[in-house]
């Protein structure tokens, strides 16, 4: 449990990268990160494109963080609502939540692997659709990253802001 805490705490939003190849067998273990996550009922409403190269360039046409283009391969995660389990309760649909349980796998992956990544939410969906039309159909929940942080490479100011316990937690007997 101890190495979970300290990898929890030390990963970081990488905004800095060192150009260079992630060799396909770490993006494998990324994206088995991501397969392997705990989704509602087990339905897993999600799915991954890995974009490299050309059509990494052609991706980074919808989003304005131009900073994710010195990574060397970007993953996008996509969620289905017509494919996740609904709470009766009151109709909650889990697939965004499916979606944010893998993308933080794989982002907890790719630190534990030694390389780095920040969530990008800053895109447009509707322009990854019309570029890349297999993923119509799909809610597109995050951009990740995945590169070789530059040395430059810090964590945010904000990065050990943390709420304290008493203020997030709550017992009951």
């Amino acid at each position: 449990m101890e190495n979970f805490i300290q990898l929890a705490k030390d990963r970081y939003s990488v905004r800095k990268f060192t150009p260079g190849e992630i060799p396909a067998q770490d993006i494998e273990k990324i994206l088995e990160a991501g397969r392997l996550a705990p989704t509602a009922v087990n339905f897993q409403p999600i799915f991954f494109w890995v974009f490299r190269g050309e059509s990494k360039q052609k991706l980074l046409e919808c989003t304005k963080m131009k900073f994710i283009g010195d990574a060397d391969v970007i993953i996008a995660v996509g969620s289905k609502a017509d494919g996740a389990w609904v709470r009766p309760f009151d109709q909650k649909n889990f697939s965004e939540v499916d979606a944010a349980i893998a993308t933080t796998h794989m982002m907890l992956a790719i630190h534990d692997l030694g390389y780095g990544s920040t969530w990008i939410g800053h895109f447009d969906p509707e322009k990854v659709h019309e570029l890349f039309p297999e993923t119509v159909g799909w809610e597109l929940n995050a951009l990740l990253p995945v590169g070789i942080i530059s040395s430059e490479a810090e964590p945010s100011d904000r990065h050990d802001k943390r709420k304290s316990g008493e203020n997030l937690i709550r017992y009951y007997d």
